[in-house]
Formats: C-alpha cells, sequence, structure tokens
C-alpha cells in the first residue's frame, strides 16, 4: 500500500495526509500481530476499527476529483485486510462497524464531489467479500479453534497432575526404601533380642534423631552432614538441625561450600550443644550456627554465598 501511495501520487495536493493515513495504517497492521489477546483488547479493537474510515477521509480529501488511477483510494483495500484479520482475532462485530463506517465516507465524499453517492458505493462495496469470508471463519473455525486449545490446555493439565502424583509417589517409595535400609536392622534386633543393652539403645537413640532430621531439615540430611551429625550425637553433643528452604533455589557451588562449612562446625564440637539453622529465603544470611559448651558460644553467619561471618558472644 506504501508502493501503491507513492507511485500514484498525480494530481494529490497536499501530499501528507496521504503519507500520514500510509504511517497510521502500518502501525495498525503492526499491531495485528503483536498486541496480545483474544480476542483483542477493547482499546486496541476500537483503534483499529477507526482505520479505515479515518485513512480514507485524511486521503479522499487531497485526492483530485475525478480520480487520476482508482488505485489512488488503496485504503479502502488496506482497512479490508486490517478488518479481515480483525475477524479472525475475536472482533467481527467491531471489523463490520469499521468496513460500513469507511462505505459511508466513500458515499459521502462521493456525493459532496458531484460525483454521486452510488460510484461511493460501487468503488467500495467490492470489498464487502473478504470481510464476509473472515466472518465465515470467524463463525466456524474459531469455535473449533477454541474446543482444540481447551482439550489441549486440559491435556497439559491433566500430564501436569500425573506428573506430580508420580513424583510424590517416587519420593514416597525412596523414602520408604531409606527407612528400610535404616530401620530394619534394629527393628529386626528388637524384635529378636532378649533384652537390649547400651549399645542398642544408643542406636535407637541416633537413629531417631536421623529421622527427625530427615523430616526437620532435609536440606541438611546429605550422607556428609548425616554422618558429622551421628559422630557427634555419639559423643554427646546435641545436634540441633533446621531447614527452613533457604537452599532450594541456591546453586549447587553455594550449597556445597555452606554444607562442607556446617560439616566443620558439627566436627569442630567436642561438648554441648549445636544448633544450625537454614534460614527463610529472602533473608541477608543463608544459615546460621549456634554451638554452646562450658568453654562458651559461638555464633556463626552464613551470607548469601555460603561464606562465614564469625560474630563475637
Amino acid at each position: 500500500m506504501a508502493v501503491l501511495a507513492y507511485t500514484f501520487r498525480d494530481g494529490i495536493d497536499p501530499y501528507w495526509p496521504v503519507a500520514l493515513a500510509v504511517v497510521i495504517a502500518g502501525v495498525g497492521a503492526l499491531s495485528l500481530v503483536t498486541v496480545p489477546g483474544d480476542p483483542l483488547p477493547l482499546a486496541t479493537t476500537i483503534a483499529l476499527a477507526s482505520i479505515g474510515p479515518g485513512t480514507l477521509a485524511m486521503v479522499l480529501a487531497a485526492l483530485p476529483v475525478p480520480l487520476t488511477h482508482q488505485w489512488q483510494i488503496w485504503p479502502l483495500s488496506a482497512a479490508t485486510a486490517i478488518y479481515t484479520f480483525m475477524c479472525v482475532r475475536g472482533r467481527t462485530l467491531a471489523a463490520w462497524i469499521g468496513f460500513l463506517l469507511m462505505i459511508g465516507v466513500c458515499i459521502a465524499w462521493a456525493a459532496a464531489t458531484g460525483q454521486g453517492g452510488l460510484y461511493g458505493l460501487s468503488i467500495s462495496v467490492i470489498n464487502f467479500a473478504p470481510v464476509l469470508m473472515s466472518t465465515f471463519f470467524a463463525l466456524t473455525i474459531r469455535p473449533m479453534a477454541r474446543t482444540i486449545f481447551e482439550l489441549r490446555e486440559r491435556s497439559l493439565h491433566n500430564a501436569a497432575v500425573e506428573a506430580a502424583a508420580e513424583t510424590v509417589m517416587r519420593e514416597r517409595d525412596a523414602q520408604l526404601g531409606r527407612l528400610d535400609t535404616l530401620a530394619r536392622p534394629l527393628l529386626d534386633r528388637i524384635a529378636t533380642a532378649d533384652e537390649l543393652d547400651e549399645a542398642d539403645l544408643l542406636e535407637c537413640t541416633l537413629l531417631e534423631a536421623q529421622l527427625r532430621d530427615s523430616l526437620r531439615a532435609p536440606a541438611l540430611t546429605t550422607d556428609r552432614v548425616t554422618a558429622a551429625t551421628r559422630a557427634a550425637r555419639s559423643r554427646g553433643v546435641e545436634v540441633t538441625l533446621f531447614d527452613e528452604q533457604g537452599l532450594d533455589e541456591a546453586p549447587n557451588e553455594i550449597r556445597d561450600r555452606l554444607l562442607e562449612a556446617i560439616i566443620t562446625e558439627i566436627d569442630a564440637t567436642r561438648t554441648g550443644s549445636i544448633t544450625v539453622r537454614v534460614l527463610p529465603p529472602g533473608r541477608s544470611n543463608l544459615a546460621t550456627v549456634l554451638a554452646s559448651a562450658d568453654t562458651g558460644t559461638r555464633r556463626i553467619e552464613f551470607d548469601q554465598n555460603g561464606y562465614a561471618r564469625p560474630l563475637s558472644m
């Protein structure tokens, strides 16, 4: 349409309304393929529906009478293309309103310039067919497409639900396998032994604490942390672990650095108690360690990069 507006410019005066109409039509066409939403948003719909009568009135005001060439009324075709795809995008009524207003502008111009209203109707009504075609498309294909998209969304939802359920089942099986590995030997011992000795009672205590850690601090129940925690409890240290999900989204590098530092702190605690807490997301620190013994208390904070910041107490 820009090529037509430039090529068939004989007798047009002034020319700037035609150039402006080209820009407006171009912006409208671009909006059809960039503005999201189905159907089109109301504001975009009103703007697009106004392009036909608006650009046509601008161009007709500058055209010679009679026309030098039929292609000088190119806004009729440009707006028809826009209205056609407005129907495709669910704004059929607005497209027809804009189309009829455009025909009305053409008839009014022809009558005002002495060419007769029928002449204006004859040169504009030929664009009726594309809009009618797109209307039938909107009435027949769009409902089918909507059904297809709904079925697709339902299928994706069902797949997500099934995947979540499968994940839960896998996690449950893993937990059951872990529990079986940890608890079965001791349960067999309890079931078969006439009397439990001190070693058995200690093993029960350690296992109970380990199982409690797996529920209360899942991020801190790696093999190495579990081994360090078990060793500390075996020598009489009271170890308490808390996990408030601050590590859930942390990169592996930061997670490994923090866990190594926590293992070091647990190994360094020979008596008393130690509390390790992974903080909630959004805090300035990632975790804290508080160790108490007869020799004093130490508190260590770990920043979001997993580096320790000792605090004197």
